[in-house]
């Protein structure tokens, strides 16, 4: 199962409309697209489905979520689905 999941965003670049950066999940850090949230800032926390941003989620959500998939078994499956 391929979930989105929530990261910090580490780093944006590129121009208006095409924007990528760098955003950390867990202990992995990947390339993910800002088309769908031009309004995002270095520090965000985002919630990402197939290397894009889909929304910009509270930082104490994202930290739930990441204890929530530690305590069920899940977060290492769903890093390495994001690591692919």
């Amino acid at each position: 199962m391929c979930l989105a999941i929530r990261g910090k965003v580490l780093e944006i670049e590129g121009p208006e409309g095409l924007r990528t950066g760098k955003v950390q999940f867990g202990g992995i850090v990947r390339q993910v697209s800002f088309s769908f949230v031009p309004e995002v800032k270095v520090g965000n926390y985002v919630m990402v489905h197939v290397g894009f941003a889909i929304s910009i989620v509270d930082a104490g959500e994202a930290e739930r979520t990441y204890e929530t998939l530690q305590n069920m078994g899940l977060l290492e499956a769903e890093l390495s689905a994001v690591a692919s």
